[in-house]
């Protein structure tokens, strides 16, 4: 192999066009393609940039013509030679540069490749464990690069708006302590230390809090956090949070700093120009709707809420659910009579993937008639009142799901989706954003037998709502906020207790005594004893919205080097076996298996 030997690159492959003609230049990347006609050689030479065709002619120069017979896909070189204009028949009018050539004079080969584990071509379907085994070459493929380039653009745009708005970017410990925030840690044995552990951060949220506290007033950066749970297409063990948070503020001043934010991005990497505000929805409404706090709102299919409407009718079914404090509740998709009875009972499956025990559908015919096996249960005045509340007209399915109202949500906003894609519902090129808020502050965990936060511990409840925190705390809304993108909650945060009052009587309400608050969180509450101001923040996903701005389906494809869905990196093997020296040092057992 030669090397570079002086040459300087002197351009990109994605730099030159019909103003350079003439010119003499350098360039070097990968071979892409090679083409072999009737002895002259045309190479695809790419980089990170872009395309450029360089000819090698055995008439202009035939040692180095003879030297370029040797190149294969992905080899590495430099080429010296003059851009001149392609013949109008032979321009490319997908390339930037396809309306010029580089006539080779100089060729030398930086290096050679083996052939590559596939091809490199956009639309050839590879297997993702091949591909992240490879990621290095995964990468080299313009569409896969494109993702870190947008990844780049936005993390580029956060910090240039973060910091007009005179934001701090503050880094936060990666070793500290094991605080509970709804998912397992990753712990970190301690050498030092003889049986202890750190854990690495599932998010800043406590640190961000104490630099409130320190005076600090805007901080935020973008931030590397872990949690060790079960994966799927949206999750990673470590992920990357756009984090944030404010001194003095309230939940509109959040949504007005955050709007702003989106704006800039969507302007700056996709040059679609967004419209503010966005709507809002609160949390109770959401789930009355769409049966999620993440609703797509890019299309209908609502749900509607049948439980009075059939509390007395003559299907058992439908009858005794409602008698147990149950819902009926059902979508109405429109022009979809043509079902198959194949369809109808792969829906009712689908269903049952999240709890539901029946899929009932009607479907609707000329007058107003009704073709299921559940026509004879309802009587003529029922069967008008259900079709007039879900709008029914000749050639739609009506789907009713019956069951506690945590199952009919999830099946019917799930069902909801499913529907969306099969009809063509969806417009990917539409982007639509909505505030979901006044969530409630704790649920009742029936396995635990008390209440928990549904955001964390810290979130302050509404003051309004503060009445019946004793008697009925799952009344109580808290002030936190989710900023919804098509349906992927993309961020979310809360304005914060900064009184240690509030937050003793909060952690009473979970049933967190004093001891264990103290050994949990006593560094933070010893700090809101000390001028904390009032403040709150948010933390956006950084993967996920990178997924949702590049159209794609999981957040692998937008990290550079991403796990499994086991939490198994193909490419370096981690994790992996370690020396029974090192785990002594560690103090733990070496013969754990």
């Amino acid at each position: 192999m030669e090397t570079m030997g002086g040459l300087k690159r002197s351009h990109s492959c994605n730099d030159l066009a019909v103003d350079n003609v003439g010119e003499a230049v350098t360039l070097m990347g990968w071979v892409l393609r090679r083409r072999d006609h009737g002895g002259v050689i045309f190479i695809d030479l790419r980089d990170r940039w872009g395309i450029t065709q360089v000819v090698f002619n055995p008439e202009i120069h035939a040692e180095v013509h003879a030297k370029a017979h040797q190149l294969r896909s992905e080899w590495v070189i430099a080429i010296q030679g003059r851009v001149e204009r392609r013949p109008p028949d032979m321009e490319n009018t997908n390339l930037k540069t396809g309306g010029i050539e580089i006539r080779v004079d100089t060729l030398r080969i930086l290096n050679s490749s083996l052939t590559p584990p596939f091809p490199l071509d956009e639309d050839v379907e590879v297997s993702e464990n091949l591909r992240l085994k490879y990621r290095y070459i995964d990468l080299r493929r313009p569409f896969m690069a494109s993702h870190l380039i947008t990844r780049h653009k936005v993390s580029r745009a956060v910090r240039n708006y973060l910091d007009e708005n005179n934001f701090l970017e503050i880094e936060t410990p990666i070793l500290t302590r094991s605080t509970p925030e709804g998912a397992r840690d990753y712990l970190v044995p301690s050498r030092v230390n003889a049986g202890k552990f750190y854990a690495l951060p599932q998010s800043p949220q406590l640190f961000k809090q104490l630099l409130m506290i320190s005076g600090m007033d805007k901080y935020y950066q973008i931030v590397r956090c872990f949690r060790d749970e079960d994966l799927r297409a949206d999750r990673q063990p470590e992920f990357t949070q756009i984090d944030m948070e404010l001194s003095f503020i309230e939940e509109e001043d959040i949504y007005t700093l955050i709007e702003g934010m989106m704006l800039r991005l969507f302007k700056e990497v996709l040059n679609i120009e967004l419209a503010p505000p966005f709507a809002r929805m609160n949390y109770e409404e959401a789930i009355a709707r769409f049966g999620t706090d993440r609703p797509d709102t890019r299309f209908g299919l609502e749900l509607v809420d049948l439980t009075e409407t059939v509390r007395d009718c003559g299907f058992n079914v439908f009858q005794s659910v409602v008698k147990k404090g149950g819902l009926v509740k059902s979508i109405n998709a429109k022009g979809c009579a043509d079902f198959s009875r194949k369809d109808l009972d792969g829906l009712t499956e689908y269903v049952g993937q999240f709890g539901a025990r029946g899929l009932a559908w009607v479907k609707v015919k000329a007058a107003g008639e009704w073709q299921s096996p559940i026509t004879k249960f309802f009587t003529d005045e029922e069967r008008e009142a259900i079709s007039s509340a879900l709008g029914a007209e000749e050639g739609d399915v009506l789907f009713f799901v019956a069951d506690k109202g945590a199952i009919v949500h999830q099946a019917l906003s799930e069902l909801r989706l499913d529907l969306a894609r099969r009809l063509g519902l969806i417009d990917k090129t539409f982007f639509n954003f909505v505030w979901v808020v006044d969530f409630p502050l704790l649920e009742y965990d029936h396995e635990q037998k008390r209440h928990t936060a549904v955001h964390h511990p810290f979130t302050a409840p509404k003051e309004e709502d503060m009445e019946f925190l004793e008697n009925d705390p799952g009344r109580v809304r808290s002030k936190a906020y989710d900023l919804v993108l098509n349906g992927v909650e993309i961020g979310g945060g809360s304005i914060r207790i900064h009184q240690k009052e509030l937050q003793d009587i909060i952690f009473k309400a979970l049933g967190i005594n004093k001891e264990e608050a103290e050994d949990k969180f006593g560094f933070l509450l010893q700090a809101l004893e000390l001028g904390a101001p009032p403040h709150g923040g948010i933390a956006f996903g950084l993967d996920r919205l990178l997924m949702i701005l590049t159209g794609r389906e999981s957040i692998r494809d937008v990290i550079a080097f991403p796990k499994t869905q086991k939490a198994t990196c193909p490419l370096t093997e981690a994790p992996s076996s370690v020396s029974r020296k090192q785990l002594t040092e560690l103090y733990l057992r070496p013969d754990w298996e």
